[in-house]
């Protein structure tokens, strides 16, 4: 059983499509730990929504909270102190995609981050975009992993920049997996086609 914790070098880079793409690639299980805002339509059902594999499994996030802003801040607006030890991965025998919130570095309470749920056997995949500003970001994110010895790769999110992901590789060396286009729109179908390209990238050691 694999695991693969799904983060992003900032918040709205496409990290919830890309964790679609990953769950119905490889029909792992899903989980977002912490959902803050849009609970009616949070990131669980839109994956559900998106995926056609009958393995994967949805499990409940194990904090729900409802104001849609930082971890730290939603939870103390809804009078709670997130504590890390009640963030408990699902029990299963499948592969399980993880999806943190934002970036690495997003507050869960006064001391902890997003980067404190990675656990060592996860690997790691960093959600980019190109915008001003992103190659410093990714880069900050991608060394933050490297340096703490985890297993990174890069999906790319958003029409191709060469200048800015060819520095980007140069200056890693990690893996990418693949590009998810800015397409008219996401469904189970062009999920599904996605999944089959990104598929052989995944599994590979």
């Amino acid at each position: 059983m694999n695991t693969y914790f799904v983060t992003g070098i900032s918040t709205d880079v496409g990290k919830t499509i890309a964790s679609a793409i990953l769950v119905e690639a490889l029909q792992a299980d899903y989980y977002k730990p912490v959902q803050a805002g849009e609970l009616d339509n949070c990131d669980t059902k839109k994956v559900q929504r998106l995926v056609t594999n009958s393995k994967s499994v949805f499990h409940p996030n194990s904090y729900a909270l409802q104001t849609p802003m930082s971890p730290h801040g939603a939870a103390e607006i809804d009078g709670l102190t997130i504590d890390i030890k009640n963030i408990k991965r699902p029990q299963t025998k499948n592969d399980l995609v993880i999806e943190g919130a934002g970036g690495l570095m997003v507050p869960l309470n006064n001391s902890e981050t997003i980067l404190d749920l990675i656990q060592p056997k996860d690997k790691v995949i960093v959600v980019s975009r190109h915008y001003l500003g992103s190659i410093n970001h990714t880069l900050l994110t991608v060394n933050t992993l490297k340096e703490k010895g985890f297993n990174v790769s890069i999906i790319y999110s958003g029409d191709e920049h060469k200048s800015t992901e060819s520095i980007i590789e140069k200056m890693t060396g990690v893996n990418v997996i693949g590009r998810i286009n800015d397409e008219p729109y996401f469904d189970k179908n062009v999920i599904k086609e996605y999944a089959q390209k990104f598929k052989e990238s995944l599994t590979s050691p």
